[in-house]
C-alpha cells in the first residue's frame, strides 16, 4: 500500500485495518471539505506539508476541541503505523498486534501535541515518532506486568500517584479518593506477605489482617480526614481495595476501539470517526505570517541538522561506529560489544559520552542562536529529538507500507 502523497490525503485520511493488516485509507468527509475550503485562500502554498502542520497546530492551540486536532491525528497515522510495526516485530511477543499497538498510540496523541514545540525547528512526525515509541514501550511493559499480578500484589506495587490517577480516571471525586488512599496506605503498612519477595501471585489477606487494616484506618481517619468521615468495616476496606485494583487495570490496560469501527444496523452505518467533535474551521488567517514562520523554521531545521552533523563528525571513528550500530542497526549494547570485541560496560560508557557531546553541542546552539532557556524539560525535549534524529539518519523509514 502506497504512502499518502497529497496534502488532502495526508490531513484527511485514516488508516484502516482488517484483523492485523493495514488494508487502505478511509477519508473523513468533514476534514476533506474543511481543508479544501481552506486551500481556496492559500493556493500558492497548498502543497507545503509544513505549512499545514503549522496551521492546524496553531488552530488546535487556540481551540483544542476544533477539527484541527483531527487533521493532525490524520497526519500522524503513518508515524503510528511504523512505530507499532517496528515495536511488535523487534521487541514484544506475538500477543501484541500492530493494530492493537496502533490504537494505543493514537489514544495518546494529546501527549504528543502538548509536548511539541514547533519553534524549536523540529518536525511533528519526528517528535511524534520518539514520543509514541517511548509511550508504547512503557505501556506494554506496564500491561504485561499488571496482567500477571494478583490484585493484592498489584496494590503493593503501586505508587500513590498511579493509584490517584487511576481513581480520577473512573470519575471518583477527591473526597472519596482521600479515603481510598488512606485505606491503601494502611493496607501497605499491615499486609506483609509471607511468600518470597517479588512474587506476582500474592494471596488475599486473611480476615485478621483486614480487621487490623480497618482498625488502623479508623484511627488514622481522625487525623487525616474530615471530622465527619464515617468508620469503615473490614468488608468495606476489602471492597475498596478490589475496586482500586480494577481501576488501575482499567487505567493502564484500557480496551482500544478503532475509529473505523462501524456502528449502527444498516449497510450505510456510520463509523465512529464520523462523530468526532469539532466545528468547521474558518479559512486561514494571517497567511503571510504563517508562511514566514514556516520558512524560518525550515532554516532552523537546516542549521540544527548542520550542528548535529558537525558534532557527529567530530567524534572519533569508534564512537561513530557504536552510534551507527545502536541507532541504525538497532543492536543492543551486548550485541555491539560482541561485534566490536569490546566489553559491554565500555560500549555503554562510549555511547553515553557520545550522546552527551551531541546534546551539549545542540543545547549550546539552541541557547545561543535560538535564545531558548535550557531548563530540565527543554533539555529532555532536545534529547528526545536528538535521539530520533540519530535513528532517522542511520535507519531512515521506507517509503511504502507493507500489507
Amino acid at each position: 500500500m502506497q504512502a499518502r502523497k497529497t496534502i488532502i490525503r495526508l490531513f484527511t485520511t485514516f488508516l484502516q485495518f482488517d484483523s492485523d493488516k493495514a488494508i487502505g485509507w478511509v477519508t473523513d468527509g468533514r476534514l476533506r471539505r474543511n481543508i479544501v475550503n481552506s486551500q481556496v485562500y492559500s493556493s500558492e502554498i497548498e502543497n507545503s506539508e509544513n505549512f499545514w502542520v503549522t496551521y492546524w497546530y496553531k488552530q488546535w492551540q487556540d481551540n483544542p476541541k476544533s477539527l484541527a486536532k483531527e487533521h493532525l491525528l490524520a497526519y500522524l497515522q503513518e508515524t503510528c503505523y511504523w512505530v507499532a510495526s517496528k515495536t511488535v516485530k523487534n521487541i514484544y511477543s506475538p500477543q501484541y498486534t500492530v493494530s492493537d499497538c496502533f490504537q494505543m498510540m493514537i489514544a495518546r496523541t494529546d501527549k504528543v501535541l502538548k509536548g511539541f514545540k514547533p519553534e524549536m525547528g523540529f518536525g511533528l512526525k519526528n517528535y511524534g515518532s520518539a514520543i509514541f515509541s517511548s509511550e508504547l514501550k512503557e505501556l506494554l511493559r506496564q500491561e504485561q506486568e499488571i496482567d500477571i499480578c494478583t490484585n493484592w500484589r498489584l496494590l503493593r506495587k503501586l505508587t500513590q500517584k498511579r493509584l490517584t490517577e487511576s481513581l480520577e480516571n473512573i470519575g471518583m471525586n477527591s473526597k472519596i479518593i482521600e479515603r481510598y488512599i488512606l485505606a491503601w496506605k494502611c493496607y501497605q503498612m499491615l499486609y506483609t506477605p509471607t511468600q518470597r519477595t517479588g512474587t506476582r501471585k500474592l494471596q488475599k489477606p486473611t480476615l485478621q489482617t483486614w480487621e487490623a487494616i480497618a482498625e488502623l484506618y479508623n484511627n488514622q481517619r481522625l487525623k487525616q480526614l474530615p471530622t465527619n468521615t464515617p468508620e469503615c468495616s473490614p468488608e468495606i476496606i476489602e471492597k475498596w481495595m478490589v475496586a482500586s485494583a480494577k481501576a488501575v487495570r482499567a487505567y493502564f490496560y484500557p480496551s482500544h476501539i478503532s475509529l473505523n469501527v462501524p456502528h449502527g444496523n444498516s449497510e450505510a452505518s456510520r463509523e465512529l470517526i464520523d462523530d468526532l467533535p469539532g466545528d468547521e474551521e474558518k479559512s486561514p488567517i494571517s497567511q503571510i505570517v504563517i508562511q514566514e514562520e514556516k520558512l524560518a523554521r525550515e532554516v532552523q531545521q537546516d542549521r540544527i541538522k548542520s550542528v548535529l552533523l558537525t558534532a557527529l563528525e567530530e567524534l572519533d571513528e569508534e564512537s561513530r561506529k557504536i552510534i551507527q550500530l545502536y541507532y541504525g542497526a538497532e543492536l543492543s549494547q551486548q550485541q555491539i560489544a560482541k561485534k566490536l570485541e569490546m566489553k559491554q560496560y565500555n560500549i555503554s560508557r562510549r555511547l553515553s559520552k557520545s550522546r552527551e557531546v551531541l546534546l551539549y553541542k545542540l543545547a549550546a546552539y539552541c541557547k545561543e542562536s535560538l535564545h531558548i532557556s535550557l531548563n530540565p524539560p527543554v533539555l529532555d525535549y532536545i534529547s528526545t529529538l536528538m535521539k530520533e534524529w540519530l535513528k532517522l539518519k542511520f535507519n531512515p523509514p521506507t517509503s511504502e507500507m507493507e500489507n
